[in-house]
Order: structure tokens, then sequence, then C-alpha cells
């Protein structure tokens, strides 16, 4: 019997690009892209070049010339913002007061008009965008594969891909608030090798845009290094989200963390995660010294970027059990916004800008038997002799000078329940200095070398700088 994916196949050509898709070349997707020259940041021979072959290879630009993951700012985005009906400038200036810098669309807005409308009071506020469920995108690298042989049904040519990802940028590309796009939310790996190819075409096409993916949460170490072998990603972002019912926490949170963050050193990229904000199935609502620890446990892991799911609360016929996020379902402030609030503007800005542009070294626990999986535990250093007192978890960080041997070291509260007393002991023959870091100040106060006593609430942290002599 034929295959009805054969038979459908024009057709669906068609839809996908016009009437005269099925006859499309990457010839025809330079002259796509001359029309729209004026708006374009790339030119025609350059989406011919990208869209003709898959396998073609494209420079894949650092991190840090790109939005969100470049420049001094740490960035903290959201998921679920206002749905489009709530789309006001009022509340894209609320987002922003709360220190968010960008959002990732969602919450049904799905429209290109509204996609625009939104972008431009993001623009107006201050915010970055990156779009999700854009009909185009979607297309090239989600509702089908990207294969450079026709007949493979189910698929686009990668001059077809490129024809579409054209019409996204093109679209949206006029907005100094458009970061990027949305390409997938947690694939399989099955789905990695067109991902490579979105990507590689996104790259000719875009180069100043940020592609973005997001993981899911997983146990297996082979899924996030693949990923960053095969997809060649400008950074690895995934969701789990520890906080259970009836007070548990999810065994394999920390050993979750310590696989990506394995996985980012590995590609040389920035890790992104998503924390949680709001009860849903089997999970908990956060207290706000619940929502500081999320943050603190992955600053300490290594963490060059924060999501919050969610924002807005997802409606109760998504079936998923979802209890108050930040904003609630008809639009009221509930107390996690205004811990957001704080934790964004007197914390995490000021934290993460010393701690973006550092390499993560090690990231241990000290002084908590047993170790969770996944955890190492603490080992003394030339420049640390000792960690004693209450749990703590240790994220130790180096410049990328090779040459510089100071040292900075997140400790972050162990527990988001009970307050954390230790003491870091350091070897007075190595260490020249000691500061701590005050983010109200954004300086380091200077600190006798001796043994530093720390105090730390529930889920909060300190930054300590080790000067070497």
């Amino acid at each position: 019997m034929q295959s009805p994916h054969e038979t459908l196949g024009p057709s669906r050509r068609a839809l996908l690009l016009g009437a005269t898709a099925t006859a499309l070349t990457a010839g025809a997707v330079s002259a796509a892209s001359a029309t729209t020259a004026a708006a374009s940041t790339a030119s025609a021979s350059t989406a011919s070049a990208s869209a003709g072959s898959a396998s073609a290879a494209v420079a894949v630009p650092s991190p840090d010339t790109l939005p969100l993951t470049g420049g001094a700012e740490f960035p903290i985005g959201l998921f679920w913002p206002p749905h489009p009906y709530a789309s006001t400038a009022e509340r894209f200036a609320e987002i922003k007061n709360a220190g968010f810098d960008f959002v990732i669309s969602g919450n049904y807005a799905g429209d290109g008009n509204i996609f625009q409308y939104q972008l431009g009071l993001a623009r107006d506020a201050g915010l970055k965008m990156l779009i999700s469920d854009d009909i185009q995108i979607r297309n090239m690298s989600r509702w089908f594969s990207i294969s450079d042989t026709p007949s493979d049904f189910l698929s686009v040519t990668p001059a077809e891909a490129g024809a579409l990802y054209i019409r996204a940028r093109d679209a949206y590309g006029p907005y100094s608030s458009l970061a990027g796009f949305n390409f997938y939310d947690e694939p399989g790996a099955g789905w990695f090798a067109t991902l490579a190819k979105a990507l590689s075409i996104s790259r000719e096409l875009a180069p100043q845009l940020l592609p973005y993916i997001n993981l899911f949460p997983s146990d297996d170490a082979s899924y996030y290094r693949s990923f960053v072998d095969v997809v060649k990603p400008s950074l690895i972002s995934f969701d789990r989200y520890p906080l259970l019912s009836e007070g548990r926490e999810d065994a394999n949170y920390f050993h979750n963390w310590a696989i990506v963050r394995d996985a980012a050193l590995h590609g040389d990229i920035p890790s992104w995660v998503f924390i949680q904000t709001l009860a849903y199935n089997n999970h908990r609502e956060p207290t706000a010294a619940e929502l500081l620890w999320q943050v603190n446990i992955s600053l300490a892991y290594g963490a060059k970027g924060i999501q919050y799911f969610t924002y807005w609360t997802p409606e109760a016929a998504r079936g998923e059990g979802f209890g108050p996020a930040l904003i609630t379902v008809d639009g009221q402030r509930t107390s996690r916004y205004y811990a957001a609030k704080q934790i964004n503007t007197t914390w995490l800005h000021q934290v993460g800008r010393e701690l973006k542009p550092l390499v993560s070294e090690t990231v241990e626990h000290a002084n908590e038997t047993p170790l969770p999986n996944g955890a190492v535990g603490f080992t003394p250093t030339n420049l640390v002799s000792g960690i004693t007192g209450d749990p703590v978890v240790v994220g130790t960080f180096r410049s990328r000078d090779a040459a510089s041997g100071d040292r900075w070291l997140l400790v972050a509260n162990r527990s988001h329940s009970t307050r954390a007393r230790a003491v870091v002991s350091v070897n007075e023959q190595t260490v020249g200095s000691i500061g701590i870091f005050q983010p109200a100040r954004q300086k380091y106060t200077p600190q006798r070398v001796a043994p530093v006593p720390i105090s730390l609430t529930p889920g909060a942290a300190t930054l300590l700088k080790l000067t070497t002599k």
C-alpha cells in the first residue's frame, strides 16, 4: 500500500512554503533573501550557501558575542509570560521592575502579529525576548526533520528550512528586543541531528541571534554530552524541579546538575537552568527561601543564567495541577513575585556579574554525610585548608586568565529551612588577601587572612575572593 505521507508529500510542501515550494532550490532561497535585504543582516549569497547544504561548515559564534550569553549582565529570564489579552505596557514594566532581563514567549501567544506586538512591549520596557512557537521555526526544527533527500517525507530540505527561517528572521528581526528563537523544548536525542542543521542555518542567516534549546531533566550523562557534541549549541539549558510534595527533595537533583555542569565545561559554553516557582503534580509551592536556595545551588554548580518556571500561572485546564506562580491566573501578584524581585534586584544581578566571566573549577559539599547522589565531598586545596560547621555547598571559580591564581568561593547554605554557620580556613602561606562580596556596594570588603566565619540564612550564600600571594 502506498504511504499516505508519500501521497500527501507535495501538498505538505506547498502548505509549508507556498505553491512553488516543490521546486525550491538554494538559488530560490537566495532570491527570497534578496527581496528582504533591507531588513536582513545576511546577504542573499549567505542565505543560499547556508540553506543549500546542511553539512556546510558554519562558524559557531562565541557565546560572548550573542544576546544574553554575552555582555557583563547576568541573564535572568522567565517562561509563561502574560497571555495575549494581558500583554500590556504595564505588565511588561512589571516584569522589568522585578529584575528580569528576558522573556521566553508562551501562554498561548502563537500568532506572528502577537509576537510583534509583544516584541514592541519588550523593547519599550527594556527587555529581550526569545520567540517560542513561531510556526516557521517549528516547521524547520520540530514538526519536520531536515534532510538532504527530498523523498524523505515528514522532512524539509536544508533549502526549504532556510526559507522558513528567513520568514521568521525578517518578520521579527526589525525589533531590537529580539534575542533569538527557541528551536525546541525538551528534545529527545533522536532529534539532535536535525537541530544541528537548524542551528547551522540560523547561524549562517542570522549570526547575531541566540539559538536556544532547553533540555529534559535526565540522569543520563550521555544525553547532555551528545547534545553538546552533535548540536554544538551556544548554551546548555535544562529544567529539573527539586521541591517535591511533603517536604521532600528530588534525590537526583545534584546529580543532574553535576552532569550538566560537566557537559557545559566540555563544550566551553554557559549553563542555564529553570527554577521552580509553583506547585504542580507531586511538587510543592516554594517558599521565598526555597526560591533563593535553588538560585544559589545553581550558581554554586556554575549556572550562567537563571530562568523562572513559571511567571504567570498556567490555567487549570492544562490538567497538571498548577498552583499560583509569581502572578496568578487572574493577574494578581503573589508573595513569590516579591521574593523573586528581592532576589533578582538585590543579589542575583550583582553576584551574577561577578560569576559570569569566571570558570567553574569545582563544586563540593562540605560537612554533609551521607553525600547526595552525584555530589562530591570537600577536599582541602593549597588555598582552602578546611571548611567546618554546618553543611554548605561550595563552588570554586577561577579567572579565564591562566596566569591568575586568584579564586572565588560561592558558599551556599545546603538547607532551605535552617540557618547554617560554617568556618572557611585558608592557607596563610598562599593566600595574600580575602574579600567578602557586598552586593549592595558591588565591592569586596577586605577580611583579615584568617579563618572566615560565615552565617547564612536558609537558602542564602556568600561570595569570597581569595587573592594569592
